[in-house]
């Protein structure tokens, strides 16, 4: 089988269309259709079918695609193998959320520098559900979760754990909470609350929250920024759950939690088996959480 055509319906599997992996590839839509056509010859079994109006992978397909992904990876290596004997350097491309950027990627950039291995670093902020899919663009996704949350378990994701980051109460420094230096969950039952969108982390333990104390924390506000949230705490228009590794603003102050579990945890989610480079930069990423814990 081509492996051409094998990277061509991995990409259908990452992607979900003929369409979306035309664009993907820089191809037509009709070459994606014959490729794959091609593919089903070469298997002699049936890989897509219809579902409605559109085509998804039959059982043959997807179990086509876990053997692509040790083809293609396998390829890759050898590929980085003879590039780095070519101009010694190798390439990765790594998506991170932005507080866990600020926090990681400078020690994984410093410990690249003599290592022949060039960090191609980007933002990406989804929901937890979402960082896998991307996988399709990038190398290595960051992610992170509630803590509550089981990881993800795909055949074709590797997790590997980074570091748990503990949730605080973040108040401004001259509010009646700030003479504390921890706050039980009851206590904040009347407080309005600067949120991120729902579906993160930190908004998943407002819903703890709520669990508890059987009162909807009062959100009057939905930043995705934690610079601006604490802007907005540090002015006094509300309180809100910030990581600790996050909090910055000199007119905010961080409060332990009490009565509810809060932190979220990283992840490194790369292809099983993945090149040298990209297990070294996820082994530059581990060193550098470990960093950020103090160990």
């Amino acid at each position: 089988m081509d492996v051409k055509r094998l990277r061509l319906l991995r990409e259908f599997a990452d992607r979900g269309s003929v369409g979306s992996v035309a664009s993907a590839m820089h191809m037509t839509p009709s070459a994606v259709s014959q490729q794959l056509k091609v593919l089903t010859k070469e298997a002699g079994v049936d890989l897509l079918e219809q579902d409605g109006r559109r085509i998804r992978l039959t059982d043959a397909g997807r179990a086509l695609v876990l053997r692509a992904d040790d083809v293609i990876a396998a390829v890759e290596r050898a590929q980085e193998e003879m590039e780095g004997y070519r101009s010694g350097r190798a390439t990765v491309r790594l998506a991170m959320f932005p507080s866990g950027a600020a926090l990681l990627l400078p020690g994984v950039l410093d410990r690249t520098v003599d290592s022949g291995i060039d960090v191609r670093a980007s933002e990406l902020d989804v929901g937890y559900p979402d960082a896998s899919p991307a996988l399709a663009d990038h190398d290595i996704v960051v992610t992170h979760r509630d803590e509550r949350t089981a990881p993800v378990r795909l055949p074709r994701v590797e997790v590997t754990e980074l570091m748990r980051e503990p949730v605080d109460v973040a108040v401004a420094v001259d509010s009646a909470f700030a003479a504390r230096d921890e706050v039980e969950v009851g206590d904040l039952a009347d407080c309005d609350w600067i949120s991120v969108e729902g579906g993160f982390p930190v908004d998943d333990v407002l819903l703890s929250i709520s669990a508890v104390t059987g009162v909807a924390p009062r959100v009057t506000q939905r930043m995705l920024d934690f610079a601006t949230i604490e802007s907005i705490v540090a002015a006094d228009h509300g309180i809100a759950l910030i990581p600790r590794f996050a909090v910055r603003h000199p007119g905010v102050k961080p409060l332990t939690l009490k009565g509810v579990r809060a932190a979220r945890v990283y992840e490194a989610l790369t292809r099983p088996a993945p090149r040298k480079a990209v297990a070294a930069v996820v082994g530059d990423l581990v060193a550098s959480a470990e960093r950020a814990l103090g160990r």
